[in-house]
């Protein structure tokens, strides 16, 4: 491809779309005639994809638009030889219910790689995160009404993609809808970035031990965001999102290059983050009586950009008034105190030796953040420029769901 004409899709692809995959432009314009790409959409109307082999069922009218999935199957949902890009993909089901959502296993293998690239609960990947359905649009997810699963990340592939979809609950779903929208044709540029997405849940973190987001990834790529869901630890009192998120960069070790200001700041909000859904930055679920928090964000417009590895993690940090705080120490609750803000001043409690504490002369009265232990998940979005992350396969069943869906029958 021309110099100027691969200039021309950017272009185009920034002011039509508002999203261009790193390092290529596997889109075009709208006005533009493409003679290079075949468009294609699997569904059970079409399962492979063929040219001129779609509504065979029921003599042609609708007659394969669900299947259903038995307790413990899996189900190939594309496999594609060749070289195109996915742009869309549609779901719904008849069980949308919380721990259906994180029993299914969403996986994806990019040209002939033994392990996935994406392995995460579908729920959870498409943005129903700790398996909650609610109504949202961002730039790469949406749920229109809270009753589908929709992304619109780019997803490039060389040789072959394939996606797997499997039920490891103890419920048959009785119906599962799909379509899966994609284009074969011959790539744009000699190496594309493969996408990632990758899993991972502690049920109650380590005491002033960060939260790892995504575990050290070799190779170059760009980091794309995350699904974050937390469960608050019912000993905890206070405000639980003070954590800043930070990014280790290119050989970072203690410390980050990038480094956020707490949870609602990353999100794009303030002060005790409320429900919103914006394109690049969201809360889906605020719910501070059963202590069920979910939030997202799409680092699109800010390009997180890595050349050897990178290792993403949030600190497990609250805050409340002081009382709170000495009300959780005297009941032997596991918290560390980290400092104290007033009005006119800000004590960091741990620079001294030995670190102060609320009891401390020194020490005013004031808000007071603190190490804390929550129900922490994460789904990390991101590119790399191999099929394969070399990461630690998902979590088993019983591990992603226990708890979920509990707020319902506390209610």
């Amino acid at each position: 491809m021309q110099r100027k004409h691969y200039v021309a899709l950017l272009v185009g692809l920034a002011c039509c779309h508002g999203f261009v995959a790193p390092d290529t432009a596997y889109s075009s314009p709208l006005y533009e005639m493409r003679d290079d790409a075949q468009s294609r959409w699997i569904s059970f109307e079409n399962p492979t994809g063929a040219k001129g082999a779609g509504g065979q069922a029921n003599r042609g009218a609708k007659g394969a638009a669900f299947n259903r999935i038995a307790a413990g199957e899996e189900v190939t949902l594309m496999d594609v030889e060749g070289a195109g890009i996915i742009h869309r993909m549609w779901f719904t089901m008849s069980d949308r219910s919380p721990k259906m959502l994180r029993a299914i296993v969403l996986r994806m293998y990019w040209d002939n790689a033994e392990t996935p690239a994406v392995e995460a609960p579908f729920g959870d990947f498409f943005g129903a995160i700790l398996g909650e359905m609610t109504a949202f649009e961002s730039e790469l997810f949406s749920s229109p009404e809270g009753r589908s699963f929709n992304a619109f990340t780019p997803m490039p592939f060389r040789k072959r993609a394939r996606i797997t979809f499997t039920n490891e609950s103890d419920e048959d779903l009785s119906a599962l809808f799909y379509d899966i929208n994609y284009s074969l044709r011959e790539s744009d540029v000699e190496e594309p970035l493969y996408f990632h997405a990758v899993w991972r849940r502690e049920r109650w973190t380590e005491l002033g031990r960060d939260f790892t987001i995504l575990p050290t990834v070799s190779g170059r790529g760009r980091f794309l965001g995350a699904h974050i869901g937390v469960i608050g630890h019912p000993d905890n009192l206070g405000w639980w999102g003070e954590g800043e998120v930070k990014m280790f960069l290119d050989g970072d070790i203690e410390f980050p290059t990038i480094v956020g200001t707490g949870t609602e700041d990353y999100v794009g909000t303030a002060y005790f983050q409320g429900e919103f859904a914006h394109r690049y930055q969201g809360s889906p679920l605020i719910d501070n009586v059963n202590m069920y928090w979910t939030f997202y964000r799409h680092h699109v417009p800010d390009p997180i950009y890595f050349h050897q590895d990178i290792r993403v993690t949030i600190q497990q940090i609250g805050g409340a008034m002081q009382e709170f705080v000495k009300e959780m120490l005297e009941k032997d609750i596991e918290i560390i105190p980290i400092s104290v803000a007033t009005r006119d001043e800000y004590i960091n409690l741990l620079e001294s030796d030995p670190p102060m504490t609320l009891d401390s002369p020194d020490v005013p009265y004031g808000w007071t953040n603190y190490y804390r232990r929550d129900d922490v998940s994460a789904v990390a979005l991101f590119y790399l420029d191999k099929p394969e992350n070399g990461l630690p396969s998902i979590a088993p069943l019983e591990e992603r769901v226990v708890a979920i869906g509990e707020r319902y029958e506390q209610q």
